[in-house]
């Protein structure tokens, strides 16, 4: 069975936004329920800012790929795609 780099690439690229996205929901967590975390933070509202700003990055990221590569086109290439539906 042959690798559908395509769908591989995707998958990767999905698996790694997922995670970013993760990484920084759970620091948000972590700021807002330990407060030894926020000591060591001088603007918590800023930290906070900052780690809403790389979850949306991510997320906006995973959500293109998602809405444009959703689908698996069985090999065709994209070109074709669009002339098929003109």
């Amino acid at each position: 069975m042959a690798v559908n780099f395509r769908t591989e690439l995707l998958r990767a690229s999905r698996t790694h936004f997922e995670a970013h996205v993760e990484k920084h929901r759970i620091n948000v967590e972590n700021l807002l329920q330990n407060s030894r975390g926020i000591a060591q933070h001088g603007d918590i509202m800023d930290t906070i800012e900052k780690e809403l700003e790389e979850i949306s990055k991510y997320d906006d990221l995973l959500n293109v790929v998602n809405k444009y590569f959703e689908n698996d086109y069985d090999g065709k290439d994209t070109r074709e795609l669009l002339n098929e539906q003109s």
